[in-house]
């Protein structure tokens, strides 16, 4: 039962993770648009989406992480296989009007991704609470 619920969320888990290091990633851009010779990275999230799902598949079918149990009154259980989302292959922007400091940080670009990137977010959060909130209205007593 637990494993069915897990399994439930983890695509969701997956994604939420990904945004979060992509906000990460855009946040270090603005941070950084007066650095000479800064290059503005990005995340491809729907690549790395499918790459996370992928190995979130493959582990799933191999058992995934095994947890230690050091009582035998312990339940055993599968911790997640798939990477973090820091370890996501990030890439460099290619600007439309590079600076002459050889800084590539569009301040528009950067600030429309992020935004962007953050309703994206809210909205993953709004599923994964309505998801529990269903959950937990199907198993409660009426």
């Amino acid at each position: 039962m637990i494993d069915q619920l897990e399994s439930a969320f983890t695509f969701q888990q997956q994604a939420l993770s990904l945004r979060q290091a992509r906000h990460e990633v855009l946040a270090a851009n603005i941070a950084n648009a007066d650095t000479p010779n800064y290059k503005a990275r990005d995340i491809d999230f729907a690549s790395e989406l499918k790459k996370a799902s992928a190995s979130a598949e493959q582990a799933g079918q191999q058992g995934g992480l095994s947890l230690e149990r050091t009582s035998t009154r312990h339940l055993s259980g599968q911790g997640p296989a798939w990477g973090s989302a820091q370890q996501a292959d990030l890439l460099y922007r290619i600007p439309d009007q590079p600076s002459l400091d050889g800084n590539t940080v569009e301040m528009d670009r950067e600030r429309s991704a992020f935004a962007d990137n953050a309703v994206r977010y809210r909205v993953g959060l709004s599923m994964i609470n309505s998801r529990i909130q269903g959950l937990k209205s199907a198993m409660q007593p009426e």
